[in-house]
């Protein structure tokens, strides 16, 4: 059976898309707006203004408040929840399938009718100050938002989506209300629901619970321009952190699927490069991984390490060995198994009803269209060690990012860096 065969679409007369996937075998059902907007919306003067009105949404709207919305999901054992990226925000809950009525009619009201109350305001500003001191005295979380910065410098991509403490606490109601009047409407948003449902029954109680939403033109994001570079602050920590990071390609890049087996090869898992040569082997870190973060139009090779200060020495050498050896030899069987792993994770998502609930609303904004489960799994079957190799060299001969925290006596520079991947 084809995964599209449980799928359907529909669009509302005020512009609004509404996508399903009918799963028999759940008691559940998981749903969400997402919202193409995030930090990349946004300019300097008002950065974190995504993440803030995200937390605004749930205190309080012309029909309920702050706490009458906890209690009225939670008293069906229900979960509400919200979260911002640099591309896109979504609001989402998870419910028994018999109370999708009462979490749409929730989810459109706090979309539509926030208050945005200022003493909520005030005292909301001050959480999100807390969420950003938490990530400020987090080293290796907080370093990933300087490693973006760095990569895409003065540009709204390379924000960080929690914003500044000076800035979200000089954000007024005004501020808040423009953003989303200008961002919030139906050619920006898909709701998406999974899990045991009756497709015209979502339709039609989403065309009884979001009648107010803007139909105004929605603008395309400024296009990302990478240029890579070097951040290093100097902490005195236990540990040194360090991001490595290269230009890498968007989701609709032929290259995709052959740049998400190098990731989960060089360093996804305890059979990856990196974690069997720097810590199985050498004993030199506790944590070390790489990741891509594509978007729709560029992306990021990341590489993270955490080690200590005399092992820094030996730990930037070896994993720019590592990058180099990937660009002339591949086996077959890490391929094999690079595959096996990505598809499993995967199919194994698809077991959830809020991943199969995200995947709609992504595939629909990003592609276009949805994607059968078949033609992803087709595609990972087909990459081969050429393609791989092939991929590796595209990305790592481009000019590095390099973020590091700690105390970096024994950090080395990037020129340095540089000069050790001249080989690829």
């Amino acid at each position: 059976m084809s995964s599209l065969s449980s799928v359907n679409l529909t669009k509302l007369s005020n512009g609004l898309t509404i996508v399903t996937d009918c799963i028999e075998t759940v008691e559940t059902i998981s749903l969400g707006v997402w919202v193409n907007v995030g930090t990349r919306r946004e300019t300097k003067d008002i950065n974190g203004v995504s993440h803030l009105l995200e937390h605004m949404a749930f205190k309080g709207t012309k029909r309920r408040s702050a706490r009458a919305i906890a209690e009225e999901i939670e008293a069906v054992g229900g979960h509400l929840n919200a979260c911002t990226s640099r591309e896109y925000t979504a609001y989402y809950a998870k419910i028994l399938k018999e109370d999708i009525d009462l979490s749409l009619d929730i989810i459109s009201d706090i979309l539509q009718n926030s208050t945005i109350d200022a003493v909520e305001l005030a005292r909301e500003q001050e959480v999100v100050v807390q969420e950003i001191n938490q990530a400020i005295d987090t080293p290796d979380d907080i370093i990933f938002d300087h490693f973006q910065s760095t990569a895409y410098s003065d540009q709204a991509i390379g924000l960080p989506v929690l914003g500044t403490v000076e800035l979200v606490r000089c954000m007024s109601r005004n501020t808040l209300f423009d953003y989303m009047k200008n961002n919030y409407n139906t050619k920006s948003m898909i709701l998406a629901v999974a899990g045991n449902l009756n497709h015209d029954l979502v339709v039609t109680l989403a065309e009884k619970y979001f009648t107010a939403l803007p139909q105004n033109n929605f603008s395309t994001n400024a296009i990302a321009a990478y240029k890579g570079g070097e951040y290093r602050e100097t902490r005195d920590l236990e540990q040194v952190h360090l991001v490595l990071g290269f230009n890498c390609m968007s989701y609709d890049d032929p290259d995709y699927y052959s740049a998400s087996i190098l990731s989960t090869l060089l360093g996804d898992g305890m059979s990856s490069r990196l974690f069997q040569e720097v810590r199985e082997k050498r004993g030199l870190v506790y944590s070390i991984y790489s990741f891509i973060s594509f978007y729709t139009d560029g992306g990021l090779f990341v590489i993270y390490a955490g080690t200590g200060k005399k092992e820094v020495i030996e730990v930037i050498p070896v994993i720019c060995n590592e990058i180099i050896k990937v660009t002339q030899e591949i086996t077959i069987d890490e391929v094999q198994r690079a595959r096996a792993q990505l598809k499993a994770s995967i199919l194994m998502a698809r077991e959830s009803t809020g991943v199969r609930c995200e995947q709609l609303a992504r595939q629909f904004q990003v592609y276009g269209r949805l994607i059968p489960v078949e033609e992803i799994v087709s595609k990972i079957e087909a990459i081969d060690v050429n393609a791989v190799v092939s991929v590796a060299r595209r990305i790592f001969v481009g000019n590095p990012t390099f973020a590091t925290i700690g105390q970096l006596d024994n950090v080395e520079s990037i020129d340095s860096i540089k000069h050790r991947l001249e080989m690829i």
